[in-house]
C-alpha cells in the first residue's frame, strides 16, 4: 500500500471515528459513567482527547479500551526516508521496531514520528515528554527507545505498572476494594440508621444529645452513647458494626455526626414546612428569653392557614438573639427594617401582648398602694424562698391543706385540679406574670403565712426575724389582701 492511499484512508477512518465517539464526554460534563466501545477509539495519538480531559471515573475505562485495541503500528506501509545532518544516508523508521516494543510503541505516518502508549494513559496537563507531546523521529538514535525505557523507577516504567495493574483484574485495586464495597455499604448503611434512630427518639423526646463525661470508662456516657449502646445490646445486626467492631474513623459517635444528624432532620423537616405553606401567605413569630446560661435565645415560629381553613403553627428553631424590643423594631438595623428591605409588601406588627404588660407596668408604678403591694410580694418570695429548706417546707403545708380541703369537700377533684405549685416572681417583660404571682400567692396563702410564722420562730438573725414580723403584719392586713383580689379582678 502507497504511503498516501494508506495517509487517506486513515483520516477517513478517524473521522468516522470522531463521529462514532462524540458520546464520550469530557470532566466538564455533567455525566460520569459511559460505555466504551474499543472500535470507535481514534488510533491516532494525534487526534486523541488527553486523558486528563476525560471524567476521573471514566479515565480507566477509556485506559482499558486503548489497552484492549493495542498501541497504533502501521506495519504494512512504505515509511517515509529523511537526512539527518550532512550524512548522505537517508535513514527512516524500521517496522521491525514494534516486534522489538509491542506493546507501547507506536507510530503516526502524518508526523513520521512514534509515541509511547502507556505514558499517554497517565500524562498530566503540562508535562514535556517527546514521546507523548511531538513525537520521537530521530531514526539515527535507535538507542533512544531503551533510553527511554530507563531504569526500573523510570515514569515510563511506572506507567507500564500501572497499565499491568489495570489489566490485571484479580491484583487491581480497585477489585480489592469492590469486593469489600458490597458488605462495607451495608455495615455503613445498619450503623447510619442505628445512630438515625437514636438521635430521632432524642429529638423527639427533646432529650440532650451528650453527657458530662463520654469516655469508655464512664458511668454514664450521656443520652445519645448510651441509647447506641443500648441497641447494640439488644440487636446483633447493629452490635456486628458498631463501637469496637466499626472502622477507627467511622463509628458515627463523634459530636460532629450528632449535629449533622441533627442538622440533616431539622432541613428535612424545614422541607416538610415549607412544602405543606406553598404559595399561601405567611406570618413569622418571633419572640426572645434567656436560657440558663442568661443568654438570650430568639425562638422562630411560623404560622399561616392550609388548605383546610386551619390556623398551623410550626416552630422552625432558635437563634441566639439580642435583649430590647428596640432591636426588633428599629427603624434603621433592628430586625423590622432587615425584612421590610428584603420584602417591602411586608407588615411588622409589634407584640400586642407586651404593649399591654408595658402599659400595666407604667400604671402600676404610677399607683403607690399598687406599686406598694408588689413590693411587698417580692420581699415575701425573696424570704421565703429563701433555701430549699424553706421551699420543702411551704410545699408540705401545701400538701397537708389540699388533702384536708378534699377530704372535707372544700376543694373539688379533678383532672389537672391541685396540681403541685410554687411561688413564682413577677417580671416586667413577661406578659401575664404579675397576674400569675398573684393568683399563685392567693392560693398558698395560709402556707405562706405558716412559714412566716417559722421565720419569725426560728430565724438565723433578728434582721430575719423582724421582717419576717412585719410582712406577716402586713399579709393580715385588710389593705393588703383587698388588693390583691382587686388586681385579680382586674
Amino acid at each position: 500500500m502507497s504511503l498516501d492511499k494508506y495517509f487517506k484512508r486513515k483520516s477517513l477512518e478517524d473521522e468516522e471515528s470522531i463521529k462514532a465517539s462524540s458520546h464520550v464526554t469530557p470532566s466538564s460534563s455533567k455525566k460520569s459513567h459511559i460505555e466504551i466501545n474499543p472500535d470507535t477509539l481514534l488510533a491516532d495519538p494525534c487526534l486523541r482527547r488527553p486523558i486528563y480531559e476525560y471524567h476521573i471515573n471514566d479515565r480507566d475505562a477509556i485506559r482499558r479500551a486503548y489497552l484492549q485495541k493495542g498501541p497504533c503500528q502501521p506495519s504494512h506501509c512504505d515509511f517515509p526516508q529523511k537526512q539527518f545532518g550532512n550524512i548522505s544516508t537517508l535513514r527512516r523508521f524500521n517496522s521491525a521496531w514494534f516486534s522489538a516494543y509491542p506493546k507501547w510503541l507506536e507510530y503516526i505516518i502524518a508526523k513520521d514520528a512514534t509515541f509511547c502508549l502507556y505514558c499517554y494513559f497517565f500524562k498530566s496537563k503540562g508535562d514535556v515528554d517527546s514521546f507523548v507531546g511531538d513525537g520521537f523521529s530521530n531514526w539515527k538514535k535507535k538507542e533512544r527507545f531503551d533510553l527511554y525505557i530507563g531504569k526500573s523507577n523510570s515514569s515510563h516504567n511506572a506507567a507500564r505498572i500501572k497499565c499491568e495493574n489495570l489489566m490485571n483484574e484479580k491484583q487491581s485495586i480497585m477489585t480489592l476494594l469492590s469486593e469489600q464495597t458490597v458488605k462495607s455499604q451495608s455495615d455503613y448503611r445498619t450503623r447510619l440508621n442505628a445512630s438515625i434512630e437514636c438521635a430521632h427518639f432524642l429529638l423527639h423526646q427533646g432529650l440532650p444529645f451528650r453527657g458530662h463525661d463520654e469516655c469508655e470508662c464512664s458511668s454514664n456516657q450521656g443520652n445519645y452513647l448510651e441509647l447506641l449502646h443500648f441497641l447494640s445490646r439488644n440487636n446483633e445486626a447493629i452490635k456486628r458494626v458498631t463501637f469496637n467492631e466499626a472502622p477507627r474513623h467511622n463509628k458515627l459517635t463523634f459530636p460532629d455526626i450528632q449535629k449533622d444528624i441533627t442538622q440533616v432532620a431539622a432541613e428535612e423537616i424545614t422541607n416538610v414546612i415549607i412544602k405543606d405553606l406553598g404559595n399561601s401567605l405567611f406570618s413569622i413569630l418571633i419572640d426572645e428569653s434567656r436560657d440558663i446560661s442568661i443568654k438570650e435565645q430568639m425562638a422562630v415560629v411560623v404560622r399561616y392557614v392550609d388548605n383546610n381553613g386551619h390556623i398551623i403553627e410550626r416552630f422552625l428553631g432558635i437563634q441566639h438573639g439580642y435583649d430590647g424590643a428596640s432591636n426588633m423594631r428599629g427603624e434603621f438595623n433592628g430586625l423590622k427594617a432587615l425584612i421590610l428591605n428584603s420584602n417591602p409588601s411586608a407588615y411588622y406588627v409589634h407584640c400586642f401582648a407586651h404593649r399591654l404588660q408595658l402599659t400595666l407596668v407604667a400604671v402600676t408604678k404610677k399607683h403607690n398602694e399598687v406599686g406598694d403591694v408588689f413590693n411587698f410580694i417580692s420581699s415575701i418570695i425573696n424570704i421565703v424562698g429563701a433555701s430549699c429548706k424553706r421551699m420543702e417546707v411551704i410545699r408540705e403545708k401545701q400538701y397537708a391543706r389540699i388533702i384536708e380541703g378534699l377530704k372535707n369537700g372544700e376543694i373539688a377533684s379533678g383532672r389537672g385540679l391541685n396540681q403541685e405549685t410554687s411561688l413564682r416572681r413577677y417580671g416586667d417583660t413577661r406578659w401575664g406574670s404579675h397576674y400569675v404571682t398573684i393568683i399563685r400567692l392567693l392560693a398558698m396563702f395560709s402556707s405562706v403565712l405558716d412559714v412566716l410564722e417559722i421565720i419569725r420562730e426560728d430565724g438565723m438573725n433578728s434582721e430575719q426575724r423582724t421582717e419576717a414580723v412585719v410582712l406577716t403584719y402586713i399579709m393580715e392586713s385588710f389593705n393588703f389582701v383587698f388588693t390583691l383580689h382587686c388586681l385579680r379582678r382586674i
